[in-house]
């Protein structure tokens, strides 16, 4: 149909990238996509950097789109089968092209990005910035209890509150666990929560590719060749199809 290429362009990259639809346009370094990888690259020349990086960019993608083509994926944001079935198919597709999970890009950003922040309220300014980026809502308030828990400390140390003041930052940890605790938030129970929030990303996703496809197959309807063709149900097509 018209529509395969870009709906197939919007799903792999979607699926391969890992990119919340949330927040599209907050770009990851290239280095990110090394995983594992444990200090420095060789110094490279320009051509066989750029080299490197399309040929492992390469294998990726091409993992990515030999796992899509096993597996069936449902264009139903409203079935929470089908949105468990995509997050489990992206799920496969990371493990398989060592790409990151949602969370572990979350935390790779907040390292990178605040690893040279000295004081700790600008470092909760930045957790900030990076969550409202990433698209993510603080439905319980946390930001503001641990704002208000770091006025404390500081007016307790009677100075701002340096990240290297191991005694400053152990009252700030305290502090940080009561909230925790008032919250029903368990170090526990973290992986539940990274489960809760690659479900909220494949349900996103599934939405953005049901708008996509029907705005494609109806533009397609106003085109005189397919006046007369019925428009089929979103949920009924496979993008295996189209790869």
């Amino acid at each position: 149909m018209a529509f395969a290429t870009r709906l197939l362009s919007r799903s792999t990259r979607q699926v391969y990238t890992g990119q919340s639809i949330l927040r599209p346009d907050y770009g990851i370094p290239v280095r990110s996509f090394a995983k594992g990888a444990d200090g420095a690259p060789p110094a490279l020349k320009g051509d066989d950097l750029l080299k490197d990086i399309f040929l492992e960019v390469k294998k990726k993608f091409e993992t990515a789109i030999g796992v899509l083509r096993k597996e069936k994926i449902t264009i139903d944001p409203d079935d929470p089968a089908a949105v468990a079935q995509y997050a489990k198919v992206m799920k496969t597709v990371r493990e398989k092209a060592d790409l990151f999970s949602e969370s572990q890009r979350i935390k790779y950003t907040i390292e990178t990005r605040t690893q040279d922040i000295p004081d700790a309220r600008s470092y909760l300014l930045a957790l900030k910035e990076i969550r409202v980026k990433r698209g993510l809502v603080d439905e319980l308030g946390a930001e503001a209890m641990m704002m208000d828990a770091l006025d404390k400390v500081e007016k307790e140390l009677k100075k701002p509150l340096m990240r290297n003041d191991k005694k400053g930052m152990a009252l700030l940890k305290a502090e940080f666990d009561k909230i925790n605790q008032k919250l029903g938030i368990r170090r526990e129970d973290l992986p539940k929560y990274e489960e809760e929030l690659e479900l909220k990303i494949a349900k996103a996703q599934l939405e953005e590719l049901k708008k996509d496809a029907t705005e494609a197959m109806e533009t397609q309807k106003k085109r005189e060749e397919f006046k007369d063709e019925e428009v089929p149900d979103v949920k009924s097509l496979d993008i295996r199809n189209f790869l």
